[in-house]
């Protein structure tokens, strides 16, 4: 059974390797520890090991994580969608939202967090149902609304690919989001400087770092499961 140290050399290999593939620097690419299906004490190896980002879906996994993880060099990044009545819970406790995508959110932080959020927009590029997200074609105007909520600063684009082995699908997401940034960047809004892009999970990391990914979400492939046990 591979350990947390061969998993990370292997994913350490393959980010450089499509870091040479695509021109790109490695320190362009932020590494977030997916430990939402993990331990605390399996989290805890993962930051013995090097790895100061980490990522939680649900608040209740944050928050208890955080009760037994007190280091104030750890960057929390919430990655799964928030209910409202939630917002208050975790707001104050994270250091990137990655899946804003209602106004009704957007409403909660500025009421609740007592300092600016940086947060990522969540946009459904590939159009499938079961995916959260804003259209595309409703960005520019949701951006519009958020201009009014000083608590809240866009840094960056989030999505998630179809689960496929169709590459060139894959490719094609995370290149419309790249366009799609690229276009908010332009704008040179002062609450939106949209620099960056989180997107590539376990299966398909190396083609978003190809395709502009700055953070990068890695979670069974990097963690493991509990099951293992490899200490």
């Amino acid at each position: 059974m591979e350990t947390l140290q061969q998993r990370m050399k292997v994913i350490e290999e393959e980010i450089q390797a499509a870091c040479t593939r695509s021109g790109r620097k490695r320190n362009d690419i932020t590494v977030i520890a997916v430990t939402k299906q993990v331990s605390v004490e399996r989290t805890q190896e993962v930051i013995k090991a090097g790895i100061d980002n980490l990522g939680e879906n649900r608040p209740e996994g944050l928050l208890g994580k955080q009760e037994e993880i007190t280091l104030d060099t750890i960057n929390w990044h919430f990655i799964g969608n928030v209910q409202s009545r939630k917002v208050k819970d975790i707001i104050d406790k994270v250091d990137f939202l990655h899946s804003l995508d209602r106004i009704t959110i957007a409403k909660e932080i500025q009421k609740r967090a007592a300092s600016t959020i940086d947060c990522f927009l969540q946009v459904n590029v590939s159009g499938e149902e079961s995916k959260s997200g804003i259209q595309p074609e409703e960005l520019k105007g949701f951006l519009r609304e958020l201009s009014e909520f000083d608590k809240i600063r866009v840094i960056g684009l989030m999505t998630m690919a179809p689960f496929t082995e169709d590459e060139d699908l894959i490719r094609s997401v995370f290149r419309s989001l790249r366009v799609l940034r690229d276009q908010i960047a332009a704008l040179n809004l002062i609450n939106a400087p949209c620099t960056e892009l989180s997107m590539g999970m376990s299966n398909d990391y190396t083609i978003a770092i190809e395709e502009g990914a700055t953070h990068i979400r890695i979670g069974t492939a990097l963690v493991g499961l509990e099951s293992e046990g490899d200490g």
